[in-house]
């Protein structure tokens, strides 16, 4: 499969983004999707993913309540919504799709290639 982020930019804290990662292929939905982000200097992190159905999200404690994840299996497309941002959530953001991984970024096998965002005082 692959995927092609987008939605980054740049934005004030207290304000909102929407990512989005387009999926090619047939097979979306054998995948659990995930997205991660990498700040300069830190290692790449969980931040929020999806199961195979859209039944069940899993999100990072730093992103609970401010950030929601979800696919829609008819444009193969995962979305990552971002609200109260703060100067702490500025990263270059990754998609990723797994058959069976959540948590791991070691353990994706399929990536995205990154969209910036960038929150600013």
């Amino acid at each position: 499969v692959q995927l092609q982020a987008s939605g980054g930019g740049l934005v004030q804290a207290g304000g909102s983004l929407r990512l989005s990662c387009a999926a090619s292929g047939r097979t979306f939905s054998t995948y659990n999707m995930g997205w991660f982000r990498q700040a300069p200097g830190k290692e790449r992190e969980f931040v929020a993913a999806i199961s195979r159905s859209g039944g069940t999200t899993y999100y990072a404690d730093s992103v609970k309540d401010r950030f929601t994840i979800s696919r829609d299996s008819a444009e193969n497309t995962v979305y990552l919504q971002m609200n109260s941002l703060s100067v702490e959530d500025t990263a270059v953001y990754y998609c990723a799709a797994d058959h069976v991984e959540i948590f791991r970024a070691s353990e994706y096998d399929y990536w995205g290639q990154g969209t910036q965002v960038t929150v600013s005082s």
